[in-house]
């Protein structure tokens, strides 16, 4: 089965840098594969505070991840300089399915690709609510231009 091509920025709306951390690389001299779910998490919830309004610490809605994955390209090491980036490839009543790009500080293809989903609760009751308007509309700014427009149920 051949290998799907990395994506490239103009694929990704939105960009934020990541520092590299010395525990970030294991025994093979290269950032392990498990860090990269951390930097997801990290890129998806900056833009979420950043631009949607999320208080991580008080707010009622706290999003929840429920689903995630990985397609590597090309390996990256401490101390590099990467820069993570970030569109919505689906947008639901109570969820999103991020896109996320990592990135070589001023390369053009993708080191990784991830899927995140986030499924957003009332923080006291764990229930799904529907995603509050503010990081709605944040949310539907960094869509993906075949989803621009469309939800759907969840």
């Amino acid at each position: 089965m051949a290998r799907a091509q990395a994506p490239v920025r103009r694929d990704y709306p939105w960009f934020t840098p990541i520092t590299t951390r010395w525990s970030d690389n294991d025994i093979y001299g290269h950032v392990n594969n498990v860090v990269y779910y951390s930097y997801f998490d990290s890129v998806a919830n900056r833009y979420l505070i950043d631009a949607g309004g999320l208080d991580i610490h008080h707010g009622d809605t706290v999003g929840l991840v429920v689903n995630s994955g990985c397609d590597y390209y090309t390996p990256v090491a401490y101390p590099e300089p990467l820069e993570g980036a970030l569109r919505v490839d689906r947008l639901g009543n109570s969820s999103v399915q991020y896109g996320i790009g990592i990135f070589r500080e001023g390369n053009d293809q993708a080191c990784a690709n991830g899927i995140f989903t986030h499924v957003f609760v009332d923080r006291s009751s764990n229930k799904p609510v529907p995603i509050p308007p503010q990081m709605r509309d944040a949310l539907v700014a960094i869509a993906a231009a075949a989803t621009t427009g469309t939800t759907e149920e969840n």
